[in-house]
């Protein structure tokens, strides 16, 4: 429980340091370039800890794919980018993705156990 906790502050972390990214303009922005560093540094801190008890495979899983379609949604709501529907078919997939890894990780460890 403790890992998924550090996973969604990992992640939330993550899309906040990518919001600062493009923000930043190229680093030449001093306040967002900051936020850049404390973001990722923060977010890969966090992810090495819920590392401790969640299995690489589920944790990178959920943590790009959670991250590429949050981020996605902020470009489209903060940044006015474009959502169409194959970017929506793109984030299904990868949610889908996800959920699949994350079954055969419950099933391997059910098996094991």
């Amino acid at each position: 429980m403790k890992g998924m906790l550090f996973l969604t502050l990992a992640i939330l972390l993550e899309i906040f340091g990518s919001t600062m990214l493009k923000l930043s303009d190229g680093f030449t922005n001093l306040v967002p370039s900051i936020g850049v560093a404390v973001g990722f540094l923060s977010a890969f801190t966090l992810f090495s800890f819920a590392l401790k008890s969640i299995p690489l495979s589920v944790a990178y899983a959920i943590w790009s794919g959670a991250g590429t379609a949050l981020t996605a949604i902020i470009g489209v709501l903060v940044f006015g980018e474009s959502f169409g529907a194959l970017k929506i078919s793109g984030l299904f997939l990868i949610i889908f993705g996800i959920t699949l890894l994350n079954a055969s990780s419950q099933k391997a460890a059910q098996d094991e156990g």
